[in-house]
């Protein structure tokens, strides 16, 4: 037992602990191409195996923010993993391409293996909704960088796309139409807004509102970050997609344009789709002007697809039998912008 580097706040026999703990967690991930075991210095994978004859490789990555903040105020870990999931195959996912590999790394204040191995169970979810195998990760114990019972979480995904089916945007045009899939909720975005609402209102994150139905308003925000890439790769093996835009931090205004050539803008129609009731919730605690609402939370769509109005009537019955709300939110025009009617 190494007793100096314990005397300083870091404790190796709990990092061999979560080790051991998240061993059958990791594992229920493994997919075709899997290669080696956890333990080993680097993640490997056979993209060989999968047989792509022209893949193009896609990566992202990011963290959960300050969400993170709600987590450690209701004690609940679980889900957090799946949102430091989400937010990184759903970005690869807007090319057009399948994530194979997760990585995610993990700074604690005090290595509590419990909560760690409940935040590695919560990205081994994460990868199994996404069909992605978690290959490594990195857990560091950082006194005096965090509080013993902080931590924060970051993760990184590659993906494959054979090169004749990426999603480039290029065949974006006026005319298409905008298909949005419902979000679960405020995801892992604008968080920093939400908590400054929650303060200054005095609302009880314990308590239930006339808004949050039988959930407490803390179990609304921590609902994780939906993962869309299963349901809408049912759609990619039948419809030419021309773009797909993932709603996250800058809402509507930041996020839908990056799908855009110039001289196209986007017209979306509010209340072709159900804004949730947290989003109600944030607007009328925190004096947001609504429109304003657009620009920070995705109001209740995660995903938008733009396809040839052709295409519309299939695109929503392929999604609706995969289990998710989907609907005409809006069209690309000529113009710029992002105009809400």
């Amino acid at each position: 037992m190494a007793k100096s580097y314990e005397a300083s706040g870091v404790n190796l026999e709990a990092g061999y602990e979560v080790v051991s703990r998240i061993k059958k967690h990791v594992a229920s991930t493994n997919i075709a191409g899997c290669m080696g075991n956890i333990g080993s210095f680097g993640g490997m994978f056979d993209l060989g195996s999968l047989g792509y004859s022209h893949p193009i490789l896609v990566s992202g990555t990011d963290g959960v923010g300050t969400k993170l903040k709600i987590a450690f105020a209701l004690d609940k870990h679980d889900t957090i993993g799946v949102d430091a999931v989400a937010m990184c195959v759903n970005d690869v996912l807007a090319q057009g391409a399948k994530p194979l590999i997760f990585l995610d790394y993990v700074a604690v204040g005090k290595n509590h293996p419990a909560v760690v191995e409940a935040i590695v169970a919560g990205v081994a979810e994460g990868c199994r909704q996404a069909g992605c195998a978690l290959v490594g990760g990195e857990t560091a114990e950082m006194p005096g960088m965090y509080a013993e019972d902080d931590y924060d979480i970051a993760g990184f995904t590659v993906g494959a796309v054979e090169k004749e089916r990426l999603i480039d945007c290029s065949k974006v045009k006026a005319g298409d139409i905008l298909v949005g899939i419902a979000s679960s909720g405020v995801h892992s975005n604008g968080f920093s807004l939400v908590r400054k609402i929650v303060a200054d209102a005095g609302l009880d994150l314990n308590a239930k509102y006339d808004e949050t139905g039988d959930r407490t308003l803390g179990e609304m925000l921590l609902t994780p970050t939906k993962i869309y890439v299963k349901q809408v790769h049912k759609v990619l093996d039948e419809i030419d997609v021309h773009g797909i835009a993932h709603i996250t931090g800058g809402g509507f205004d930041e996020n839908i344009p990056r799908i855009l050539s110039d001289g196209q803008g986007i017209e979306i129609e509010e209340g072709s789709w159900e804004i949730l009731p947290v989003f109600r919730i944030l607007e009328k605690y925190g004096h947001v002007p609504h429109r304003e609402m657009f620009n920070i939370f995705n109001m209740g769509i995660g995903m938008v697809l733009a396809v040839d109005e052709a295409d519309v009537a299939r695109t929503i019955e392929i999604l609706t039998e995969a289990g998710e709300k989907a609907s005409v939110i809006g069209r690309i025009v000529e113009g710029k912008g992002v105009t809400i009617k």
